[in-house]
């Protein structure tokens, strides 16, 4: 019988849910269960798809085209398997899915309510991924704290789940031990107070992970273990790291794991094999180099708004033993008087995605600084229209090349739209989204970095190259590297003659984990070290 954990938090919001969800995860993972996580939103909007960054940082998109949260991104590159539609869950959907029904004469004209038609919705959701045998232990983010208005139909859920399954679930509170510097002490009320709330909803944690700045005392744990109605091994210490990579390794040392199992009535399989991940650590944290990339993107002042991006560096940084610092750049920022300027020190540009016309200048003039002067340079969805639109304008010669979703009256729409897209109207879900396979050609740099000529990635998009310019492009330079097979759409373009000018219309950085560094992001970092080899290597000869 499949087992499911729910992860609550109280007391504060962002004390990281979705990280100690993945660490545990990848902890029964590595002892050899079969472990899922899954995301359940208080919001009213169907899906992330809509919201904007500044709300909601990153929409986070899966391989069957669902968009979701950013902490799912987190959930697959802690484990290496990839998520669903089914994986995360809003209110929105919840209500969505009852309405539905009820206007089908599901519930034969009984009134709708909360309880208990939304309550048992969200507990149908909440086992899908456990119907088909294909895990054996499911983990269940809420969002949102205890005490939220908007969570009490999860908190309600849970509570009857709990009654339903028994011994087969158990519940894991997130809360806050804080450190009152005037008083010089670690503070458990707050503790107390958000489990408390938790009891009188009619749920009884069964441990507690306690984030803190400081190291809980033996004394804190039992303080906490008997006003909270827990054991005192069931009190778990989660104190602040250098990277959330740590976690696992932490939770690991405080036996998470192990009292989870215990709980569960299951078996303490294999110890866990986490070879690899403390090899990804070790190259993390020991750098043999370092180089400095620019981010080019209209939201780089939210530090979750390019979250899988950020993330995917990491990984490729240890892949290439080098420490990776992320320069953010403001594309409203960037002139032709100035551009210079911001990129001087830059061993490489990375043109971030997103959607609007705001910031489009600047990084048309980023890419055209790069280009020119032989910077390695990657475009991820926007970032690839923008590479086509600059070369298009300095190379071709076309001066009012654009893209339609900027310019409807562009008499040079290098970026078009699909017919059949040209007639969708809402907003959301209506985008290319999700997998698509992508063919790429022998002998460039594309098929090289892969090692095969076919590929599939991640979509998120509605604008596509325009093919009325194809062989006006290829045959001044720009090659279309990679084709979707299906309808020959452009996937992926690259310059001759450049160290390395890569631009692509997915997504790669939604496929990087821990145990899979994306290949373009691995190679990109190898070409900014081989950049910044090349400069230092002239900066020497001038000192000579």
């Amino acid at each position: 019988m499949t087992k499911y954990i729910f992860v609550t938090g109280g007391v504060t919001s962002s004390l990281g849910k979705g990280i100690i969800s993945a660490s545990l995860a990848k902890l029964l993972q590595a002892r050899g269960y079969r472990v899922t996580i899954q995301k359940f939103d208080p919001y009213i909007n169907i899906d992330p798809g809509t919201l904007n960054p500044y709300e909601h940082g990153e929409c986070y998109v899966t391989e069957d085209g669902a968009e979701t949260d950013l902490d799912l991104g987190h959930y697959e590159r802690f484990l290496n398997v990839p998520t669903s539609q089914a994986n995360n869950i809003t209110t929105g959907r919840i209500y969505q899915n009852v309405i539905n029904k009820e206007r089908q004469g599901a519930y034969l004209g009984k009134t709708v309510q909360v309880v208990p038609h939304i309550t048992d919705e969200i507990k149908r959701n909440m086992q899908i991924l456990g119907q088909d045998g294909l895990f054996d232990i499911i983990i269940t983010e809420l969002g949102g704290t205890v005490g939220d208005i908007e969570s009490l139909p999860y908190i309600e859920a849970v509570r009857q789940l709990r009654w339903e399954l028994g011994a087969s679930s158990l519940v894991i509170h997130l809360t806050l031990v804080p450190f009152l510097a005037a008083a010089g002490e670690l503070k458990t009320k707050p503790t107390q107070h958000s489990v408390k709330m938790l009891l009188e909803y009619g749920i009884q944690p069964d441990i507690l992970v306690c984030r803190t700045e400081h190291h809980l005392s033996q004394e804190i744990r039992k303080k906490i273990a008997l006003f909270c109605n827990v054991n005192i091994n069931a009190v778990v210490e989660s104190i602040d790291a250098s990277t959330i990579y740590d976690v696992p390794l932490l939770m690991l040392k405080e036996q998470l794991d192990k009292t989870v199992l215990t709980k569960l009535r299951l078996p303490h399989k294999l110890e866990p094999h986490l070879e690899s991940w403390k090899d990804f650590l070790g190259r993390l944290k020991n750098p043999t180099s370092e180089i400095t990339v620019g981010l080019v993107g209209k939201y780089v002042e939210l530090p979750d708004a390019y979250k899988s991006i950020i993330e995917s560096f990491i990984h490729a940084g240890a892949k290439n033993e080098c420490k990776v610092h992320v320069k953010s750049i403001h594309s409203e920022s960037i002139t032709s008087s100035n551009v210079a300027e911001k990129f001087k020190n830059l061993h490489g540009v990375l043109v971030a995605p997103g959607f609007g016309s705001r910031g489009i200048d600047g990084k048309i003039e980023a890419i055209r600084y790069v280009r020119e002067h032989n910077i390695p340079f990657f475009g991820i969805c926007l970032g690839m229209q923008c590479a086509v639109i600059e070369y298009g304008r300095n190379v071709l010669g076309l001066n009012d090349a654009h893209s339609i979703e900027m310019d409807e009256n562009s008499e040079n729409p290098v970026i078009s739209m699909m017919e059949e897209q040209k007639k969708v109207v809402n907003k959301g879900g209506t985008m290319r989204l999700g997998s698509y396979a992508c063919d790429l050609r022998k002998g460039t740099k594309a098929a090289a970095i892969y090692g095969k000529t076919h590929i599939t990635e991640r979509h998120r998009h509605r604008y596509e190259f325009n093919n009325s310019y194809l062989a006006l492009y290829e045959n001044s330079g720009m090659i279309p590297s990679g084709i979707n097979p299906d309808n020959n759409l452009v996937e992926v373009v690259e310059l001759k003659n450049h160290p390395f000018f890569v631009g692509v219309q997915f997504h790669p950085e939604l496929k990087s984990t821990v145990d899979n560094p994306h290949p373009l992001f691995v190679n990109f970092v190898a070409a900014c070290l081989n950049y910044e080899n090349k400069e230092v290597k002239i900066a020497n000869l001038k000192l000579k």
